[in-house]
């Protein structure tokens, strides 16, 4: 079709231009008028032949507008030789005719080329459509799906303690098979590995191969999605021919979340042929086949049904984000091959709720805020000033106005002293980020939920206060002021009674506000210190917040 495209381009263009050709060869090359003598006569006594050209039988006239012939022996030409300047040419000049020609020639062989140039790009394409589509269509020993050789082992993977005795039997299972044979045990033909993102799936699934010593498939889902419909499907089968062959062999499916999700809804043919594939390979194991399939996702809930029953993934092992032991080691780990002076525990405590690939990007980035400031060592402090920065991505300062600082000030100021007063752990407080430690307990008192929620609603209660006004620097803290009430409510039955009703949360953030409103009355004087301080300095640490609050409490 691309050829058949160019070539009824082509033919217009090369018609044009035969015809502009051809019309220049017409206006060069047009036949004088034959005149009679008297109009010969006439125009010679007029003066109106400016040139003259003597052939073999005729005299071509030139005026300003025209040429004119006549036969030579029909004039004196004694007389035209007096009037105006004459030519004589012994042969007929083709050589008008003869450039034009060239040109067009010229012109054609051009196009001809370019034509055939384009044919034969658009020949190439095609050929290598064909052999792209083709390489679908040949047979298995055609296709190379190479394994991998995973060096990673559970020494190269901290903060996965619980994780490890999980996979263990599936390590020993592949280096062992006859000993679970012989006792006719027969162990899950899938692991799935559910986490959020960043807590290490990926190097766990690479880790237990490694462990293993077995080769290791890795696909992600979406390297199954096709644009052409059966391919998915066929790339599965082609992995899982080439596993059997290599067995015993680990397959890692990554984000099988975007192959495997629940059929219906938004059809689509080529992710449920894909999925119905790989139920089937699935189904085709034996027992003793060695080949485990390990796949990662963070979205359980939206899989098919049919993925996660008996005989599929088997067993599902839940990789949480790393508790504060864990983070600990993660960090050691990644301190290993750096020059510092950390307190890796401290580090651990100010990092709640960091995933193992976030705890990477905080060490790290803590080590380039060592070298720009030419420290030797990276200290504790590299990672107080990156925290942020790893957390939350580098915020733009934003340009208050007098006023907007002045009300973002007392905003701060009555946080920070509702959180000193009701207890709940702070560093230091500033004009713009959040301040609050979400410090990770097992068990947690309803006061000390109480505590966090009025500390979030203080602010918003505080500009009210002061300015009987609200505003929009709120919206984070009352979302998260929102989440607790909700959470003591319907899962830990703080409200009313144990069945959580529609108006238990909102009766909860009434109650806090109205505390919180009358210790902010009492303290309103050390609020505006705290606020010029604020102005003045735009960071407190919490030993100055407590000597100012010394002074007025």
């Amino acid at each position: 079709m691309p050829l058949l495209r160019d070539k009824k381009r082509l033919i217009p263009l090369i018609a044009f231009i035969i015809l502009v050709l051809l019309s220049a060869i017409a206006y060069f090359n047009r036949s004088p008028k034959v005149i009679d003598l008297q109009t010969y006569s006439h125009f010679l006594k007029s003066d109106l032949f400016q040139k003259a050209v003597i052939k073999d039988y005729e005299v071509i006239l030139y005026t300003d507008e025209d040429k004119y012939s006549i036969i030579k022996d029909g004039i004196n030409l004694e007389d035209l030789l007096v009037k105006v300047p004459v030519e004589v040419q012994q042969n007929s000049d083709y050589s008008s005719e003869i450039f034009v020609l060239l040109l067009l020639f010229i012109v054609m062989m051009i196009a001809l080329l370019f034509g055939r140039r384009r044919q034969l790009s658009a020949q190439k394409n095609d050929k290598e459509a064909q052999e792209k589509r083709a390489e679908f269509d040949q047979p298995q020993f055609h296709r190379k799906i190479e394994p991998s050789k995973s060096t990673v082992t559970f020494a190269n993977v901290a903060g996965i303690d619980e994780v490890k005795e999980e996979l263990n039997e599936i390590v020993d299972y592949l280096k062992n098979p006859s000993r679970y044979l012989d006792y006719g045990i027969s162990l899950p033909k899938g692991v799935l590995l559910v986490g959020p993102p960043g807590v290490g799936k990926t190097m766990i699934a690479k880790a237990v191969a490694g462990e293993a010593d077995v080769p290791f498939f890795y696909h992600s889902g979406a390297s199954f999605v096709q644009i052409y419909v059966g391919m998915g499907a066929k790339r599965v089968r082609e992995l899982f021919e080439n596993a059997k062959r290599y067995a015993p062999a680990i397959i890692f499916i990554d984000e099988i979340d975007a192959v495997g999700k629940a059929r219906g809804g938004g059809r689509n043919d080529e992710r449920e042929s894909t999925l119905n594939q790989l139920l089937t390979e699935m189904d085709g194991f034996e027992d003793n086949s060695n080949i485990i399939v390990i796949a990662a996702t963070n979205k359980i809930e939206m899989l098919d049904e049919a993925l996660l029953r008996s005989g599929r993934f088997d067993r599902r092992v839940f990789v949480s984000l790393p508790n504060l032991k864990e983070r600990q080691s993660i960090i050691d780990v990644y301190l290993k091959d750096k020059p510092h002076q950390v307190n890796s525990e401290e580090i651990a405590k100010m990092s709640v709720g960091f995933s193992g690939a976030a705890l990477s990007t905080l060490v790290n980035e803590a080590a380039l805020n060592a070298l720009k400031r030419d420290a030797k060592k990276v200290q504790d402090s590299d990672f107080s000033d990156v925290k942020d920065k790893v957390l939350l991505g580098k915020r733009k300062i934003l340009s208050y106005s007098e006023e907007e600082k002045r009300i973002q000030a007392t905003y701060q100021a009555a946080k920070a002293l509702s959180a000193y007063w009701y207890e709940v752990d702070f560093d230091k407080v500033t004009m713009i980020n959040g301040f609050i430690k979400d410090v990770e307990k097992e068990i947690e008192s309803k006061t000390q939920m109480l505590s966090k929620l009025k500390v979030y609603l203080s602010g918003f209660v505080a500009s009210e206060l002061f300015y009987n006004e609200t505003y929009t620097n709120s919206a984070a803290d009352l979302k998260r002021a929102k989440m607790i009430a909700d959470e003591m409510v319907q899962m830990y039955a703080m409200g009313e009674g144990v069945i959580p009703t529609a108006i238990d949360s909102a009766n909860l953030i009434d109650e806090a506000i109205e505390d919180v409103e009358q210790f902010l009355v009492r303290t309103k004087k050390a609020i505006k210190k705290l606020e010029n301080l604020l102005l003045e300095k735009e960071s407190l640490s919490k030993d100055e917040l407590q000597r100012v609050v010394g002074e007025f409490l």
